[in-house]
């Protein structure tokens, strides 16, 4: 049930999350947000790039996403832009969660934001980090596969 398939149009996107981790699970959780970070969500003024998400007393954060204040907003008291900011799921998710993340290795890494039916969602991940030869083999396994690419594609343009 927690597993996610298709999403909308990304807000804001953690590339490094890819290349750090093996991400083994994902899960879609909804975000407590004030009315001015909703707004600057929207906008696409969210960056996940950094950010981490715990689990603390039975209740899942995120850490360290920063999402600019709305320039229209409360400007006399904006709120802090990395607060941290609890985030919606259910208890067996949040216990399956728990278990994997006490093992060594295993992280909870937030993916993408983005707007489902209205609502600000955040994709997290249930990764295992990588060895630097991990990332070497990643990054061989993309250049061949961009060589072969790029070859199909001069064969197209030969064949035209």
């Amino acid at each position: 049930m927690g597993k996610t398939s298709m999403h909308d149009k990304p807000l804001a996107q953690n590339k490094k999350a890819s290349h750090d981790y093996f991400i083994e699970e994902t899960y879609e959780c909804g975000m407590i947000l004030t009315g001015t970070e909703i707004k600057s969500v929207r906008k696409g003024r969210a960056n996940i790039g950094d950010s981490f998400a715990t689990i603390r007393n039975g209740e899942a954060w995120v850490h360290n996403m920063h999402i600019s204040p709305f320039e229209n907003g409360n400007t006399s008291n904006p709120p802090d832009p990395t607060r941290t900011r609890k985030l919606l799921l259910k208890k067996p998710e949040i216990k399956k969660l728990l278990g994997a993340a006490k093992q060594q290795g295993y992280a909870i890494v937030p993916l993408k934001v983005y707007i489902k039916n209205g609502y600000a969602k955040l994709l997290i991940g249930l990764g295992k980090g990588k060895k630097s030869y991990d990332k070497r083999e990643t990054d061989e396994k993309r250049d061949a596969t961009r060589d072969i690419q790029r070859a199909l594609r001069e064969k197209q343009k030969k064949i035209l």
